[in-house]
């Protein structure tokens, strides 16, 4: 068996233990969160029949093992259970609040390949200037404040003292789009409007970017510690004896070995984001998956909440695998360990 596939057969297996560990977990609190699913769903005025009905089909009566079993089964068969927020099946409502978060996500974290490692190379490079005091100072302040901190700091500037972008959801109301998969961008292009897949551009970038920041100013804080670090080594002397151009040196000679670490950080912020995502979903209005999360545990809606829950583990979990086999590609040392193991 090829290395790499041995790699992401053991990942798979490892993963799909903690989410059966996720799902036992959040399925038992959720169960202990105070109060009763059938009184909150049905409100004050509910008959105490309605209430003995709903809680049998929602298997309330029965003990929390019995329950999970019935959760499990259903789960097989792809069935979530009913959303007690929005009436709908849990899986409907994931398909639709799913792709706009990992819209969001996505562009999120291009803005922290595309910025943060140019920032940490920029850094290292021109380490002791003026110019790398300056990133310093910047990607400092960008972690240190969460990123609903800059979500909102963002919309004064940018969409009330200066009303550049818009303040909230994901595309203008006059612009009617069909669903077709639900990622707006690519939805836009199918209908083939291009001043709609610009208006929803222009949509995201707020959000995004205060998504973004906290990621950003990790990942270009770690690349210039990394790469100067490299520098001091001396195949880095060596080439600059041999006459290599500086930019070829923090390129290829520094930036390479020193983007294993940062793109761990990268992969983890990634998948982070899926869940520090309500915050900024919250500032911006986006419809997504983490603002309905929101919603959904503050009714205690216990089919939403663990469904919402389990997405956004195994979408951790996958961003993880795909992390670990980029590193594996980057890094022969990793491959020649897993073929000796």
């Amino acid at each position: 068996m090829p290395p790499v596939v041995r790699l992401l057969a053991k990942r798979l297996g490892t993963s799909l233990i903690v989410l059966v560990g996720v799902s036992m977990l959040i399925f038992a609190i959720a169960r202990i969160i105070p109060g009763d699913p059938a009184r909150i769903a049905l409100g004050p005025n509910a008959t105490a029949e309605q209430l003995a009905m709903l809680r049998e089909r929602l298997h309330l009566d029965d003990s929390i093992v019995v329950q999970y079993a019935y959760f499990i089964r259903d789960m097989l068969q792809g069935d979530l259970g009913i959303s007690l927020y929005t009436n709908r099946p849990v899986t409907a409502d994931i398909a639709q609040f799913l792709p706009a978060t990992l819209e969001l996500i996505v562009v999120a974290g291009l803005m922290i390949v595309l910025v943060g490692l140019p920032l940490g190379i920029i850094s290292a490079r021109y380490r002791g200037s003026w110019a790398d005091n300056l990133i310093r100072l910047v990607t400092l302040l960008g972690v240190s404040a969460p990123s609903f901190v800059w979500a909102v700091i963002l919309m004064l500037l940018f969409a009330f003292f200066l009303p550049i972008f818009p303040i909230a959801g994901r595309i203008t109301d006059s612009y009617t789009i069909d669903p077709v998969t639900g990622f707006l961008f690519i939805d836009t292009l199918l209908a083939g409007n291009v001043a709609a897949f610009g208006d929803a551009a222009w949509h995201i970038i707020l959000p995004a970017f205060a998504l973004a920041l906290s990621g950003i100013g990790q990942a270009a804080r770690l690349t210039r510690s990394n790469m100067v670090e490299t520098y001091d080594k001396p195949y880095i002397e060596m080439a600059q004896s041999y006459g290599f151009p500086e930019s070829k040196i923090a390129r290829r000679f520094a930036f390479r070995p020193s983007l294993i670490p940062s793109l761990t950080i990268i992969g983890l912020d990634f998948a982070a984001m899926l869940g520090n995502a309500f915050l900024v979903e919250a500032v911006f209005a986006w419809p997504g998956l983490s603002r309905y999360g929101v919603a959904v545990i503050l009714r205690k809606d216990l089919n939403a909440i663990v469904g919402t829950v389990l997405i956004i583990s195994a979408m951790f979990l996958i961003v993880n695998i795909v992390v670990d086999l980029l590193i594996a590609f980057i890094n022969p040392r990793i491959r020649l360990s897993q073929r000796a193991a």
